[in-house]
């Protein structure tokens, strides 16, 4: 062989050994590899798991992130476990309803036997009734002889009512007078003695039972107050009588009385409350606005004052 390719035979022969050589190194690392996969090894449920989490694919960089766990999650979602916590109602608006009511409230002083003795017997407004009695020798001090017809001359004690009442009573028979109706008393206040003589002549002619149904007891008479009075027509028929119902100065006095201060204090239908029969005749003065109030209600002078029921024996 020439010196000139001397070289490159060494170099050929170098590359030669070298391509050997690697192919060797391969095979012992392929073998080494095929026997350490055959020595199987018993499941670790411990390792599965750990395994398990340490293997779970990566998520993508721009993945959009979880949304954070809410911690009223199980009060949104129904049936899950949830605090017994109930949501608060939105406010209900309620019609306003008028108050009720409170009523006067007659005051009392004491009693006499079964009956409360009122303690404001010069009251206007003074409630006098099965339940309720004037004191003892009571006798208004301003009583006045009203400028009005009576179906008499006499100048005595019936014709007499308190000023206040008397000088309304003059208004209401002119206020009658201009619509055609001609009115004229027939008993106005009442001593205790004079009811007391009244009372006991109704009882021997009817009885008590029935007596009590159309006449007080001396003590519980509204004419002792002074504020009441009987009226008729002017030609006195049917006064104080059941007939003067129906009557056109009967029907007159049940629709303007209260303009002048004055109720029908026994009113029809209303028995059960006042204890007594109906007498449309019967006036009594309270004032225009109690007045005003009880006609509007339709009520009577116990109810004003929610003292019912009244027995009617």
């Amino acid at each position: 062989m020439s010196v000139e390719k001397r070289p490159y035979f060494i170099l050929f022969t170098s590359l030669v050994m070298l391509s050997a050589g690697c192919g060797s190194l391969l095979s012992g690392i392929t073998g080494s590899h095929n026997v350490g996969s055959e020595q199987t090894q018993p499941n670790d449920p411990a390792a599965d798991a750990d395994d398990a989490t340490e293997n779970e694919p990566s998520k993508p960089a721009d993945a959009a992130p979880e949304p954070p766990e809410r911690e009223n999650a199980a009060q949104e979602h129904p049936g899950t476990d949830k605090p017994d916590v109930k949501p608060e109602k939105p406010p209900v608006d309620k019609p306003n309803s008028p108050p009720e009511r409170e009523g006067p409230v007659q005051e009392t002083a004491g009693k006499i036997g079964d009956l409360m003795v009122v303690a404001n017997p010069d009251s206007l407004a003074v409630l006098i009734n099965k339940q309720y009695t004037l004191p003892e020798n009571y006798e208004p001090e301003d009583l006045v002889y009203p400028d009005v017809p009576f179906i008499f001359s006499e100048k005595v004690d019936k014709r007499k009512l308190r000023k206040e009442a008397a000088e309304a009573l003059e208004e209401l028979f002119a206020g009658a007078k201009e619509d055609g109706i001609e009115l004229a008393g027939v008993s106005g206040y009442r001593s205790y003695e004079r009811q007391k003589e009244l009372f006991e002549s109704y009882v021997k002619r009817d009885g008590e039972e029935k007596a009590r149904t159309y006449s007080a007891l001396p003590g519980t008479s509204e004419h002792q107050t002074g504020l009441s009075i009987d009226v008729s027509g002017s030609d006195g028929r049917c006064a104080a009588q059941d007939c003067f119902a129906g009557t056109p100065e009967a029907e007159w006095l049940a629709e303007h009385a209260a303009e002048y201060g004055f109720i029908i204090r026994y009113p029809e239908g209303k028995e059960d409350i006042t204890g007594y029969k109906y007498e449309p005749w019967h006036i009594r003065y309270v004032g225009l606005e109690i007045a005003k109030e009880i006609a509007e209600r339709n009520i009577t002078l116990e109810e004003y004052y929610q003292a019912v029921p009244v027995s009617g024996k």
